[in-house]
């Protein structure tokens, strides 16, 4: 039943891939499509998703302090690695994005097919805390210390994101109870409906099989910590916030995707390894073919 329910998701990817080195339908098309998924399309999916969530249940406040928890922790960890052992910003803030950030598009398809609308309420939650989260780590990791953004410039890309505009306008109209009236839902839930499996097209056409010839080791270290050290540090934190159920399913699957395409663009923009990147992206998409379910498997209710 699991395989089922996981394996449309990978085959979306897959066909995004050959579709795009088939020229089908171009070149531009995937990038126009990366854009209109990135800054409308998922976007309303947020938003609908949120309006109405309970964000006021214990259990939802759980799982969002579980999801700082979760990725301070293991972003903790690298800084503290990197200063044992020194690395330059453009090869540090790879293995970092590597390691902390996910791919919000696979995290969704994966719990919406595993949990429903209840589950996609309770993952917009948590992007709702990790995207911000992941943005500022991801970009500060990045960054070398001397060169470091000022805080507003820092806060002022953050708030430029279109995902987190789209949660904090969800979890406004959750917070207001008006929900989406006058028809907006339905709107709404119509550009939502396109935005999971063209995101996951899009997913498979940026994959770069050629950046999995370098790095080797590099790539298959940062894989494991994102595929298997991550879901496990989730189950524990988990267990350590008393989460269970949908809750703790979402904290898991979303610490076992692999990390997000979008990291390659902001690696390139601050003067990363966008080589190692691309390695890192995917090689873990493809090893998550059999990881997710494994992992999956072990934790579903």
């Amino acid at each position: 039943m699991l395989f089922f329910a996981i394996w449309p998701l990978f085959a979306l990817i897959c066909l995004g891939f050959v579709l795009s080195r088939k020229g089908l339908p171009d070149r531009a098309f995937w990038a126009a499509a990366e854009r209109l998924n990135y800054f409308i399309l998922f976007p309303a999916l947020l938003v609908f998703s949120l309006a109405d969530a309970p964000v006021r249940d214990p259990e939802v406040l759980r799982l969002g302090g579980a999801a700082v928890a979760t990725i301070a922790i293991a972003a903790g960890a690298l800084f503290l690695g990197r200063r044992l052992r020194p690395a330059p910003a453009a090869r540090f803030g790879p293995v970092l994005q590597g390691t902390v950030r996910f791919n919000t598009y696979l995290g969704l398809a994966a719990i919406a097919a595993l949990a429903g609308p209840t589950g996609l309420e309770r993952a917009a939650l948590y992007l709702a805390v990790g995207v911000p989260l992941v943005n500022v780590l991801s970009i500060i990791a990045l960054t070398d210390a001397a060169s470091l953004r000022s805080p507003l410039a820092l806060l002022g890309m953050i708030l430029r994101n279109p995902l987190i505009l789209a949660c904090l306008a969800g979890i406004g109209l959750a917070l207001s109870g008006l929900g989406v009236p006058y028809g907006t839902g339905r709107f709404l839930d119509l550009l939502a409906q396109a935005s999971l499996p063209l995101g996951l097209l899009c997913v498979g056409a940026a994959l770069q099989p050629a950046a999995l010839r370098l790095d080797g080791l590099t790539l298959a270290a940062t894989g494991a910590l994102r595929l298997l050290a991550m879901p496990a540090l989730a189950a524990a934190t988990a267990h350590l916030f008393g989460l269970s159920g949908l809750e703790a399913l979402v904290l898991v699957v979303f610490s076992a995707i692999p990390t997000a395409p979008t990291a390659y663009v902001l690696t390139r923009q601050l003067g990363g390894d966008g080589t190692l990147m691309a390695g890192i992206v995917t090689s873990q998409t493809v090893a998550a073919v059999v990881t997710i379910p494994f992992v999956v498997w072990l934790v579903r209710p």
